[in-house]
């Protein structure tokens, strides 16, 4: 056990609550705080003063919100996050928390203003075409997937908010705006994908990326894919790179493992969904998934299924 561990269980020890059970820490601009619930509940409310950045530990959530007028219920795993945008509100339902297996997610209250700085710096990153990208924070709330980096950095961040470390301030601050960056660098990912698939023709890159999206099942010919974007290898990459964050083949892969996961949803077995979108061997499709989602394909499975039911 190490000693972030060790002093979050000496505040929980202290707990008053079942239901969203509540220990928090202080940094500068911002705030940490872990939730803990330890049995079951339904429609508990959660609104947000500042934006809020959550972050799934451990257990399920499922969530019902109202955009444009329409309810939403989404269910949220470990290694997956929300973002809740300053006067939303949401109700949160806690189907499979117990005492022993509680359901854990963390959230990280961040102010109006660093935000809009951070925003203004990243302005002028990149531009696409037609694609007008300010880097503002929309207001609306954003369900994601984390990364392996993002993830690594939210277990950094509850080490750093949780410690008396001499330059704790510092290091928080730092931690705070490198995810404030990937908010909104993700925000940005979404929007170019979305201006890929209606206007594929506007560049090179565009014509890659709805390739790939379009075609993600089929194996990955680099060439073709030059061709296709009239760039050179070398071009090629630094474009995923600058707009993606990565190369065309993990961009490949990502697409395949979302591919699979939406089928997983509707109730597909591991077996027939491998295979379904691009997998050539089913313990490397589930080792893979694993890295991605942090469960098992059967697990994720699982989650979505008695969700399912419990409708």
């Amino acid at each position: 056990m190490n000693d972030t561990q060790i002093n979050l269980d000496k505040r929980r020890e202290k707990r008053h609550l079942l239901i969203e059970n509540k220990v928090s820490f202080q940094g500068p601009d911002s705030e940490l705080s872990i939730y803990d619930t330890y049995r079951s509940a339904s429609r508990v409310g959660l609104d947000a003063d500042q934006l809020l950045f959550c972050g799934m530990v451990t257990g399920k959530k499922v969530m019902h919100s109202v955009h444009e007028g329409l309810e939403l219920d989404q269910v949220f795993l470990p290694h997956e996050s929300y973002v809740m945008s300053p006067g939303e509100y949401v109700e949160i339902d806690f189907p499979e928390a117990n005492e022993a297996q509680p359901t854990t997610c963390l959230t990280i209250e961040i102010s109006k203003e660093r935000i809009e700085s951070l925003s203004e710096k990243m302005r002028d990153i990149t531009r696409l075409g037609k694609l007008d990208h300010d880097w503002e924070y929309q207001p609306h709330i954003v369900h994601t997937h984390h990364t392996a980096a993002t993830q690594q950095l939210l277990e950094k961040l509850v080490s750093l908010f949780t410690h008396n470390h001499p330059d704790k301030e510092m290091m928080v601050d730092l931690g705070v705006s490198e995810l404030v960056i990937r908010l909104l660098r993700e925000q940005g990912r979404e929007q170019l994908l979305n201006y890929s698939r209606h206007s594929p023709d506007a560049s090179g890159i565009t014509l890659a990326i709805n390739q790939l999206t379009q075609y993600s099942a089929l194996p990955l010919d680099i060439d073709a894919l030059c061709r296709l974007a009239c760039m050179s290898r070398s071009k090629l990459y630094t474009e995923f790179k600058k707009q993606l964050g990565c190369s065309p083949s993990e961009y490949l892969q990502q697409q395949r493992l979302k591919k699979s996961a939406i089928l997983l949803q509707a109730g597909n077995k591991a077996s027939e969904v491998c295979y379904q979108t691009g997998f050539n061997d089913l313990s490397h499709f589930s080792r893979r998934f694993s890295q991605f989602f942090g469960q098992s394909p059967t697990q994720y499975r699982s989650h979505y299924i008695s969700n399912n039911d419990s409708k």
